[in-house]
């Protein structure tokens, strides 16, 4: 058994599609998308062209979840809004909150929570990891074994104390952004490179693979630069903010 689990797309295209050829490259026929997938001053209809496929099955995130927000302020989500149609929307409405399948678990953020931060906490010193038991409070309803989530756009894997194993694939599309909720954070993962994870279950031992994939990223910057998010400019070049 082996899927390949993506997230966190953001409306990036070009990074979309490398990862998907060098999934394609290893064989793989199951592809899991944990959502935030067209949200960003890129190309979010040429994003959602490429997700429609059968072998991709979607969730919801909350950066989906407000691009269905009728009143906003925001003005890249009004840049998406105005290039949605009536099929984007009707797509992005039916998305589920989770899937579950027998040996996985996928969410955007937690089991009860598409905006939660699963893995991490935020504290004036920045993100650190939540603490074992906190992590297990989220995982009590959940009954497999290997949890994915995302939301937070750094790879992680952590493994619990009752066998259960949490992973975070990274993104796919934005590599570094900040936010002011809870309180004011950045989230970076280091490298410009796109993020995926594979999952190969062999003679009942799980094996993780976090795969970094590189790609041309000059179409995205001049978007970003077009649309006025220079803060997406450095994510992209540097995967730091």
């Amino acid at each position: 058994m082996k899927i390949a689990v993506i997230s966190d797309i953001h409306g990036n295209i070009d990074a979309l599609q490398a990862v998907l050829l060098d999934i394609r490259s290893r064989g793989i026929k199951e592809i899991y998308n944990l959502g935030d997938s067209l949200y960003g001053p890129l190309f979010p209809i040429e994003t959602y062209k490429l997700l429609v496929h059968d072998n991709i099955r979607n969730i919801r995130g909350n950066c989906d979840r407000i691009l269905l927000d009728l009143n906003t302020d925001n003005p890249t989500v009004q840049y998406v809004q105005d290039l949605l149609e009536g099929e984007h929307k009707e797509w992005i409405s039916k998305l589920p909150f989770s899937l579950e399948t027998e040996d996985f678990y996928f969410c955007h953020g937690t089991p009860i929570s598409d905006d939660g931060y699963f893995l991490e906490e935020m504290s004036p010193n920045g993100s650190m990891l939540k603490k074992t038991e906190d992590i297990m409070e989220l995982v009590k309803g959940v009954s497999q074994n290997i949890i994915f989530c995302a939301h937070t756009h750094i790879p992680r894997v952590v493994y619990l104390p009752n066998h259960k194993i949490v992973i975070n694939p990274g993104s796919v599309g934005l590599p570094a952004y900040e936010d002011e909720l809870p309180i004011y954070h950045k989230m970076e993962s280091g490298s410009p490179y796109a993020n995926y994870t594979i999952v190969t279950k062999k003679e009942n031992e799980w094996f993780i693979e976090q795969i970094l994939i590189p790609y041309n990223r000059d179409a995205a910057i001049k978007q970003s630069e077009k649309n006025g998010r220079i803060d997406w400019v450095n994510a992209l070049q540097t995967g730091r903010i």
